[in-house]
């Protein structure tokens, strides 16, 4: 039995994971790490740290004293204001998607400063993602 096509899938499949950069687990950055990287930009009162999507979350009080929830990117600390504005159109988003091999892109919208959207892998995984608000950058992919 000939296992080398399987074998060379599963390689190109781990390899364009890992080369991908898609936020996969929190290990990138801890709670405490987190919290200090929040506290080091100037909000205060940072409170319900948690690990979700994807992403990390916090609540916490801005340099000008309002109450505002966060995401913080897990691989580089990139702090996402809920009250973002995008300069990027839906379609800018589902052609980023597109070009970046997902297929079967839905639920496209701008939810607490950042895009999310819901498709396929190019290996036909069902994922969630959330973008980069800026750059349409897939900064965070969970399974469905």
């Amino acid at each position: 039995m000939n296992n080398r096509p399987l074998r060379t899938a599963l390689i190109a499949a781990a390899l364009t994971l890992a080369g991908s950069g898609i936020a996969q687990a929190q290990d990138a950055l801890t709670a405490p790490q987190v919290r200090a990287h929040l506290e080091s930009q100037g909000y205060t009162n940072v409170k319900d740290v948690k690990f979700d999507d994807g992403m990390w979350e916090a609540d916490a009080t801005s340099a000008d004293g309002k109450q505002v929830d966060v995401k913080i990117d897990p691989r580089n600390g990139t702090v996402y204001p809920d009250k973002a504005v995008s300069q990027l159109s839906e379609a800018d988003i589902r052609a980023q998607l597109a070009g970046a091999g997902y297929t079967g892109v839905s639920d496209v919208k701008l939810d607490d400063g950042m895009w999310k959207a819901k498709g396929r892998t190019a290996s036909g995984e069902k994922v969630e993602v959330r973008l980069d608000p800026a750059t349409g950058a897939v900064v965070a992919q969970e399974k469905e």
